[in-house]
C-alpha cells in the first residue's frame, strides 16, 4: 500500500471511531487519498461542494447544530485559504471543526511548484490547535502516531473550549490506491473504540450568589445550560433578557422588548439590578450593552475560564457555573418588568400590524408561523436584529446565527448545514446581500444529501442596516458606498440552480409561501428608507407607552 493511502485510511477510520459522522469535501487532486478513503467509508455522511468557501460554511452549520465535530477537507493552495472566514467564525463562536488540508511535500515548498503555498499555521490563532502531520512513511510506529493524533485532534475540537483544529497533511505521489494492501504493521485500530479514550471532567463547583429578588438573567449567543438557568431565574423572580439566538426567550419571565426599555434612560436608571448574570455572548442591542456597563455586580458564566466574553469590560466575577438561589420577598421587581414589557409589546405590535410588508413585521410573523420543532437560522446583520426587536416569546423554536464574527458571508451554506443536522423542518431569514454573497450554497450535486430548508430572503436592494446608522445622513456618497444597490433579480439567480422560488407580495401570504419540502427560496421585497421609518416608529411608540407606565 502506498503511504498516502495508508495515512488517509487510518486517519478516517480513527476519526469515525472517535464519533465523526459528517464530512464536507471540496474536490481536488492532492487531497485524493482522503477523498477516496471517505467515499469508501460507509459510517460517515459525505457532503461534496465545488466551492471551498461554501463547503466550509456548510461544515460550520453542521457542527453548530449537531454540537459535534465535523471534518472539512480540501486540496492544497488557495483552496485552504478559502476556509479562513468559516474557521474564524468557528473560533469566535466555539464551533468544533476538524480542518484537514492536503499539502505538497516539503521538497516542493518554496520552489514555485504548482498550487503550493505556505499552509503551516495558515489560520493563525483562529485554530485552537495545529499539527503538521508529516509525510507518511512505510515504517513501524506510524499507525500509533496517526491514530493518537486523530484522537487528540477530535477531542481538542470538541472542547471543553470547542473550536477549529487544523491538521495539515503532506502527501507524496502516488495519491491513489495501487492495488497492494500490504503494510509493515497492522493498520487496524482497537475493536472497542478509539485509540485514546478521553474522560469528561466532573462538573465545576458553582458560585453561590446571595439571595436577591432584584436580579436579571441575560442570555446571548452560544449560551450553555440555558434551560437550567432560565428555570432558576424563574424560581428567584428574575426577568430574563434573551437574544433570539440565546435560546431563553420563552415563558412568563421573558422580557422581549428589553431593547426599547433599556433605550430609555429613565427606565434603565430606575431598574438597575443588584446583580446581572450573563450567559453566552450578548451583543445585538446597544442599549443592553450600555446598561451592562452600569451594573454594580455583573457575573459572566463561562464554561472555559481561559476565554470569557466581556465586551463591555463590566464583569465583576467570572465563573464556570452559578447557583441562583430562591429569594424570599414579593414579586414587585418582576411584576414591574413584565408590566413595562406588556405595554411596550402592545405598542410595538400595533406599529407592526400597520406597517404592511416591513422587515420587522416579516421577522415577527415568520417566528410566529413556524411549527414547533423547527429551526430558524438568522442572517447576522438586520434579520437577527429585527427578530430581537420584534419577536414575541415562544417555545419550540430553535434559533441560530453566525454571531461569532458576525460576517454576512457563507450564510446560505451555513443554513444548509444546520438544516442537514436538524431533525425537523428548517428555515432561514436572510438579507439580499447575504444571499447574493453565497449563491453557490444553492448548488447541490445530484447525489448530495438535500436538506428541508426554506430560505426567506428580504430584498431591499442593498445594505439595509446602513440606513439605520449615522452614515445615512451623508446623502451624496451614501447610496454608492453604503447602500450599494445591486439591481439583481433574485428569481433568475435562484433559477440558475433549479431551486424552487416564490415571491410574496402581501404579508398575509407568507405562511402559505413557507410550505413545501427540500431547498426552496421565498423572496420578500421591502424598501430601505421605509424600513428605517418603521424602526423609528417602533422606538417612539414603545418609549411613549413606557413613559405612560412609569408615570403611573
Amino acid at each position: 500500500m502506498n503511504p498516502a493511502t495508508a495515512l488517509a485510511t487510518v486517519l478516517v477510520d480513527e476519526l469515525v471511531r472517535c464519533g465523526l459522522t459528517d464530512v464536507v469535501l471540496a474536490p481536488g487532486s492532492r487531497s485524493a487519498p482522503l477523498a477516496l478513503a471517505l467515499h469508501a467509508e460507509s459510517r460517515v455522511r459525505l457532503h461534496v461542494r465545488i466551492d471551498e468557501r461554501s463547503a466550509s460554511f456548510l461544515a460550520l452549520g453542521l457542527a453548530k447544530r449537531s454540537e459535534r465535530p465535523v471534518a472539512l477537507v480540501c486540496s492544497s493552495g488557495t483552496a485552504a485559504a478559502n476556509f479562513h472566514p468559516a474557521v474564524i467564525e468557528a473560533a469566535e463562536s466555539g464551533v468544533p471543526l476538524l480542518v484537514l488540508t492536503a499539502d505538497r511535500p516539503p521538497e516542493l515548498r518554496g520552489t514555485g511548484a504548482n498550487q503550493t503555498i505556505d499552509q503551516l499555521k495558515l489560520f493563525g490563532p483562529a485554530a485552537r490547535w495545529f499539527a503538521e502531520v508529516g509525510v507518511p512513511e512505510d515504517r513501524p510506529g506510524q499507525v500509533a502516531y496517526w491514530r493518537s493524533l486523530a484522537c487528540r485532534a477530535y477531542q481538542r475540537a470538541w472542547g471543553p473550549d470547542a473550536g477549529p483544529v487544523h491538521l495539515n497533511l503532506a502527501f507524496r505521489e502516488p495519491l491513489i490506491p495501487d492495488g497492494d494492501t500490504s503494510w509493515c504493521e497492522p493498520l487496524d485500530g482497537g475493536a472497542d473504540g478509539p485509540w485514546v479514550r478521553t474522560r469528561v471532567a466532573p462538573p465545576p463547583v458553582a458560585l453561590h450568589l446571595p439571595p436577591t429578588r432584584r436580579g436579571v438573567l441575560v442570555v446571548g449567543d452560544g449560551a450553555a445550560n440555558v434551560r437550567r438557568y432560565v428555570a432558576a431565574a424563574g424560581m428567584a423572580g428574575w426577568p430574563v433578557l434573551s437574544e433570539p439566538n440565546g435560546g431563553g426567550r420563552y415563558g412568563d419571565h421573558a422580557i422581549s422588548t428589553y431593547h426599547f426599555l433599556l433605550g430609555m434612560p429613565e427606565f434603565a436608571e430606575a431598574y438597575r439590578p443588584d446583580v446581572v448574570v450573563t450567559l453566552g455572548r450578548p451583543g445585538l442591542s446597544r442599549p443592553l450593552m450600555s446598561w451592562l456597563k452600569r451594573a454594580d455586580e455583573h457575573i459572566v458564566v463561562a464554561p472555559d475560564l481561559g476565554r470569557w466574553p466581556d465586551p463591555t469590560r463590566s464583569a465583576t466575577q467570572v465563573a464556570q457555573a452559578v447557583e441562583i438561589p430562591v429569594a424570599s420577598g414579593d414579586d414587585a421587581w418582576l411584576h414591574a418588568w413584565r408590566q413595562a414589557d406588556q405595554v411596550a409589546r402592545a405598542a410595538v405590535d400595533d406599529v407592526l400590524d400597520a406597517s404592511g410588508m416591513s422587515e420587522p413585521r416579516v421577522a415577527r410573523d415568520l417566528a410566529d408561523a413556524l411549527p414547533n420543532g423547527a429551526l430558524l437560522f438568522c442572517g447576522s446583520s438586520m434579520p437577527i436584529r429585527d427578530l430581537e426587536q420584534a419577536m414575541r416569546p415562544r417555545r419550540g423554536l430553535r434559533l441560530m446565527a453566525n454571531r461569532g464574527a458576525s460576517g454576512i458571508d457563507g450564510l446560505v451554506s451555513t443554513a444548509m448545514g444546520a438544516a442537514l443536522a436538524h431533525n425537523g423542518p428548517s428555515y432561514a431569514l436572510l438579507g439580499d446581500l447575504s444571499f447574493l454573497h453565497d449563491q453557490n450554497g444553492l448548488v447541490l450535486g445530484p447525489r448530495e444529501p438535500r436538506p428541508d430548508l426554506c430560505l426567506v430572503v428580504v430584498n431591499n436592494d442593498g445594505g439595509g442596516i446602513f440606513s439605520l446608522l449615522p452614515q445615512a445622513a451623508l446623502r451624496d456618497p451614501f447610496e454608492r458606498v453604503f447602500g450599494t444597490p445591486h439591481g439583481v433579480e433574485l428569481a433568475y439567480a435562484v433559477a440558475a440552480s433549479g431551486t424552487p422560488y416564490t415571491l410574496v407580495e402581501e404579508i398575509t401570504d407568507l405562511p402559505k409561501a413557507l410550505r413545501g419540502s427540500g431547498p426552496r427560496v421565498v423572496e420578500v421585497r421591502t424598501g430601505r428608507e421605509a424600513n428605517a421609518a418603521v424602526h423609528a416608529r417602533l422606538r417612539d411608540a414603545a418609549h411613549d407607552a413606557v413613559r405612560g407606565f412609569l408615570a403611573g
